[in-house]
């Protein structure tokens, strides 16, 4: 629960760029190297994460990573894609 009046709280939103609100959305929605295991299976966390990000690089007018950000999310949401191996745990 906010201290801070909801009148207060759309002030300091208008003052932050919509890039910025975007970044710190993708940063909430990043999965943590700490939480990767916990999280490589779960579709909603997987798209959620590639969707953050591809709205980040649409606002910073890259539309190429933007879209394969959204393909990523989709394969995630249809089950075309999985979670890739353990980056800790790969070939040596």
């Amino acid at each position: 629960m906010s201290l801070v009046p909801p009148s207060t709280q759309s002030e300091a939103l208008q003052e932050v760029s919509t890039l910025e609100l975007a970044q710190v959305l993708a940063e909430r929605l990043a999965i943590a190297p700490q939480d990767w295991h916990r999280l490589k299976a779960n579709r909603k966390a997987q798209a959620s994460q590639q969707i953050a990000a591809a709205l980040v690089f649409l606002l910073k007018d890259q539309p190429q990573e933007a879209i394969a950000r959204l393909q990523q999310a989709t394969g995630w949401l249809d089950r075309s894609i999985s979670a890739p191996p353990c980056p800790t745990h790969g070939k040596r």
